[in-house]
């Protein structure tokens, strides 16, 4: 039976009240008070107080702008520049590391190589090496960092130990840390949880901003469930590019034969085009207009792209939602070969994507500009623990 009247709300503790802030101004990049007090469900009078211990904590600075109306607000709020967090972004090349503020500028940033075939010593060895350079670049400069923030692809369900995408022992890797930057807090998680956080935070005009599936087409193919980011489980990845389309099919890294990933992540594009990884990576999203693609390639390509599609469509029918953001090489065709995505999502999905009221959003690539997404990552960590110590557990 319902009243017309709607639930009060839960009290929020005095750590979801500042997580909310941190993480408004971290999705909007700033905002005056009046719609800040708005879009956290705060008034004035309270955001005020929350305002003045984030700014005398020197997470927030106010800086005064044009007002946006005669007789308007003058203060912009937005994340203070000098908080300093640290960034480690594994891929198939190397270990990137790098330090940045809040709003995504880097002020350093290294690459350490990756063996071509690594083994957990091996990756345990170049972060090792990172870690190094980290702690001697910030005693340098004096600089005590708020968060580290790690990405690894395929980091999930299997045990920390046994990533089958890049061999790396977590547990290690956290002590390691424990001992080199003892009392900064610091989390991990999946490369595509980071790049999903990164579009959030940083696309100008991200599509959404409710529940959606991200899909991250780069090195590897993978998902993650967005949804309300104050949420404990706002972010879960989702392996969709590890569906089999064909036992026979070429090997995956994963270890199986005819994924989704197999054929459109980009070492499967690389091959596809006749160049190798290394040459697509250094073109960038020139690669569009400098690559010649023949009627033929392009059929395989819309065909790879149909089954992508049909790995979205898939998931959603397994959990619908109703948006779904592309980020990756996808994204720099036209709309004539992108459609080949979007009929996939048609075929498989329950009364196609009309009834089911799916909207689909193509966003830009955010590979290679790693270790963009975990200071993204790192950013967002901090944000949603409200700027609090980890280990705090005030309720008040």
């Amino acid at each position: 039976m319902t009243t017309g009247m709607e639930m009060p709300e839960q009290p929020r503790s005095r750590r979801q009240t500042r997580a909310a802030i941190l993480t408004h101004l971290l999705q909007s990049g700033g905002s005056f008070r009046p719609p800040l007090a708005k879009a956290v469900r705060l008034s004035e009078a309270s955001l005020s107080r929350i305002l003045f211990d984030l700014k005398a904590e020197g997470l927030i600075e106010e800086v005064r702008r044009p007002a946006p109306y005669v007789g308007g607000p003058t203060g912009l709020v937005s994340l203070d520049g000098s908080v300093a967090l640290a960034a480690l972004e594994l891929t198939g090349q190397w270990l990137s590391v790098g330090v940045g503020s809040l709003s995504g500028e880097m002020h350093y940033t290294e690459r350490v190589p990756l063996l071509k075939k690594p083994t957990v010593e091996t990756v345990g060895r170049v972060f090792r090496e990172a870690l190094t350079l980290l702690r001697d670049w910030t005693r340098r400069r004096r600089i005590s960092l708020a968060q580290i923030g790690i990405t690894i692809p395929g980091l999930g369900r299997l045990s920390a130990a046994g990533n089958p995408i890049i061999p790396c022992d977590v547990e290690r890797i956290g002590d390691m840390l424990g001992g080199m930057f003892a009392g900064v807090p610091v989390e991990f998680t999946n490369s595509v949880v980071a790049h999903a956080t990164f579009h959030r935070c940083r696309t100008q005009d991200y599509p959404f901003s409710g529940a959606h599936l991200f899909v991250f087409v780069g090195q590897g193919v993978a998902g993650a469930w967005m949804d309300d980011p104050l949420e404990a489980d706002a972010l879960q990845p989702v392996e969709l590019g590890h569906m089999v389309f064909n036992a026979d099919g070429p090997r995956c890294r994963c270890g199986h034969h005819g994924c989704v990933e197999a054929y459109t992540s980009l070492p499967a594009l690389a091959e596809l085009l006749g160049v190798t990884e290394a040459e697509l990576l250094q073109l960038g999203s020139e690669w569009v207009s400098t690559i010649p693609r023949s009627s033929r390639m392009r059929q395989e390509l819309r065909q790879r792209l149909f089954r992508l599609g049909l790995s979205i469509g898939n998931t959603l029918n397994v959990k619908p939602c109703n948006g779904v953001a592309i980020s990756g090489w996808p994204s720099l065709l036209s709309e004539e070969d992108r459609k080949a995505v979007v009929d996939g999502i048609d075929a498989c999905l329950l009364g196609g994507r009309k009834l089911a009221q799916v909207s689909l959003a193509f966003v830009p690539p955010s590979n290679g500009n790693d270790p963009q997404a975990a200071l993204a990552f790192a950013a967002f960590c901090l944000a949603s623990r409200g700027g609090m110590p980890a280990a705090s557990t005030e309720a008040a």
